[in-house]
């Protein structure tokens, strides 16, 4: 799931989803969703799961016992921390053992890919022909061995894959022009019913934004009412697309497991609340949550009613596989890319890469999408450089960027 981007012109193109630790701290100790644990708070154990429902602190074998005749399963995610997609394997593998029948949603994937998919659940294409033919870094554009062991464990294990999402543009289209005012093949991408009435879900969305005061002063009613919309439609879409995966390929005990975001799924407000418009069934979440981010800053203790399932994690790393810290805008036809936002504490601030530079080349090779981009990057390592051209108000320049993570803060 692609974080929150802040900045105005960043939000009018992006889609939104959480941001960094801040706003991850402002959205975990709120008193929302479900009423019965929405005012008491439960411990971050490091490889611990509480059950926040029992109070309880349990071990990973017994979490499966406790899923027993839950049909919907979320399990929340930091895109570039590896430790979280081990959770989510090591959940799988637990669910397979026990012999469940396990279904896997993806958010990455737009629906429309799913051809792609079932050429890699029937085994009849490799990794580097399915990363290239499913349009891995166009669709998601994270380094695909974050995800590499889940998909091999799947396809070992009989255990397909089914993509949940709609394509970007849609829920774009949503927060642009409002449902209304959607052309037929738009309203027909997404799901037939979307609740946006949720005071609980605008106040986690609100959230989101903690310390972006400028940005929040500047967002106008309507701006926050199109974007909390696609945030709606974001989530209503792969809460309705698992449901549909599930009841068209899954038997009477198959248990859907959602790999996304934690942002939708955090109190249970976003794709489950949606899901449950048209699903009776047992839903569950877990969210892995780091006892501190990579500032050193902590979490001790997070809201009961966070997530169902609270999976404890050591201090947040850097991410494993470099990238340049910067957001773009995918020109028309053969245009190359525009650049609308540059990260604080980042490679390309650090290079003296700017909003509205327009990338033209990379290494020598064109940049002239987003795919192209995100495939380059993903052979770059710690301590690689980077050579780019862009073309800054006319002007070309060259900058030499070089992957450097930030130090450790000073204890």
């Amino acid at each position: 799931m692609p974080r929150l981007i802040v900045g105005a012109s960043v939000l009018a193109a992006a889609l939104v989803a959480p941001a960094g630790a801040a706003a991850q701290d402002a959205s975990r100790t709120l008193a929302i969703g479900d009423p019965a644990r929405k005012d008491r708070t439960v411990p971050v154990v490091v490889d611990g799961i509480v059950d926040t429902a029992a109070n309880a602190t349990i071990p990973a074998g017994e979490l499966g016992a406790r899923l027993k005749g839950v049909r919907v399963l979320f399990i929340g995610e930091s895109h570039t921390d590896m430790a979280f997609h081990r959770v989510q394997l090591q959940v799988i593998r637990e669910l397979q053992r026990r012999g469940r029948e396990v279904l896997i949603g993806l958010e990455m994937y737009p629906y429309t890919e799913q051809a792609a998919l079932d050429l890699w659940n029937a085994g009849r294409v490799g990794e580097d022909e399915f990363v290239e033919q499913s349009q891995w870094y166009k669709n998601w554009g994270y380094h695909w061995h974050y995800y590499r062991d889940i998909f091999l464990f799947a396809r070992q294990h009989g255990i397909r894959i089914y993509a949940v999402n709609t394509p970007r543009e849609v829920v774009s289209a949503v927060r642009r022009k409002g449902f209304q005012n959607l052309s037929p093949e738009e309203s027909a991408r997404i799901p037939p019913k979307i609740d946006t009435a949720s005071e609980d879900h605008k106040t986690l969305f609100r959230a989101f934004f903690a310390g972006e005061d400028t940005l929040m002063h500047a967002m106008t009613g309507q701006m926050f009412d199109g974007m909390f919309a696609a945030q709606c439609t974001w989530d209503a879409s792969m809460g309705f697309n698992a449901v549909q995966s599930l009841q068209k390929h899954g038997g009477p005990d198959a248990i859907m497991v959602v790999l996304i975001g934690s942002g939708h799924v955090a109190y249970n407000l976003g794709a489950q609340r949606q899901a449950s418009l048209w699903f009776d069934g047992r839903m569950a979440s877990i969210v892995p949550v780091a006892v501190a981010d990579a500032k050193g800053r902590r979490t001790e203790r997070v809201q009961a009613s966070y997530a169902d399932y609270v999976w404890g994690l050591p201090p947040e790393e850097a991410p494993l596989y470099p990238s340049l810290g910067i957001s773009v805008r995918e020109g028309d036809g053969e245009s190359p890319l525009s650049i609308i936002d540059v990260q604080d504490d980042s490679v390309a601030r650090d290079a003296g890469l700017q909003a509205g530079d327009v990338l033209q080349t990379m290494d020598g090779t064109p940049v002239k999408d987003r795919e192209t981009l995100n495939r380059l990057l993903a052979d770059k390592r710690w301590a690689d450089a980077v050579t780019l051209t862009v073309d800054r108000r006319g002007e070309l320049l060259t900058i030499t960027a070089v992957f450097r993570r930030q130090p450790p803060p000073v204890k």
